[in-house]
């Protein structure tokens, strides 16, 4: 075989070898950290959650972020999360956590601020996570649902700003049943 054919064929095998490596590596990727989105309707209703006792009545506007750490939607909201901290810093807003019974998982370190609940009465009867709940300064509740509605949650499409913004400035808000459709993990196991 000429010298210039070898050359040829062997170039061709290292570039068809270098094609299946780099194929592979994708799909790879893909399949780790590439998640499909898959619009879920959820229909999130107050029914009987309460705040527990030592928070219950008046005070400040009371944030809860409701999450089960296992769930892969916890990753489109725990930055807006931080944000909102950030946001809402030296206001009378402060901002608790309730956690799935039962699930192990830690929060970031920019979700260190929020304040674990050893309990939350009703929660167990929300149907999604992660969702959040908020109570005005008299206790009332407020809104509870999701951060906003679609695959990735900002504070361009949230629905917990103007909830907050409007209780701030004295307006009342009532919101405690509301339908979307995002990325939501089953809160119960029913």
């Amino acid at each position: 075989m000429p010298l210039p054919r070898r050359k040829t064929l062997l170039l061709s095998l290292l570039a068809l070898a270098a094609g299946v490596a780099l194929w592979s590596l994708n799909q790879w990727y893909q399949d780790r950290y590439i998640r499909p989105f898959s619009e879920t309707t959820v229909l999130f209703d107050a029914g009987t959650l309460r705040l527990p006792a030592e928070l219950a009545g008046a005070g400040t506007i009371r944030v809860v972020h409701l999450w089960d750490p296992p769930c892969p939607c916890n990753v489109g909201n725990q930055q807006h999360l931080a944000e909102l901290l950030e946001r809402f810093a030296g206001q009378p807003v402060s901002f608790h956590v309730w956690q799935k019974p039962g699930s192990r998982g830690q929060l970031p370190d920019t979700l260190k601020a929020l304040q674990p609940l050893a309990e939350l009465p009703g929660a167990g009867q929300l149907p999604a996570s992660p969702a959040v709940a908020i109570w005005d300064q008299s206790g009332k509740l407020a809104y509870v649902g999701p951060y906003s509605e679609g695959a990735v949650c900002t504070s361009s499409n949230s629905f917990i700003e103007p909830v907050i913004e409007a209780l701030l400035a004295g307006r009342a808000v009532t919101s405690t049943g509301s339908l979307a459709v995002g990325c939501y993990c089953a809160w119960n196991d029913d």
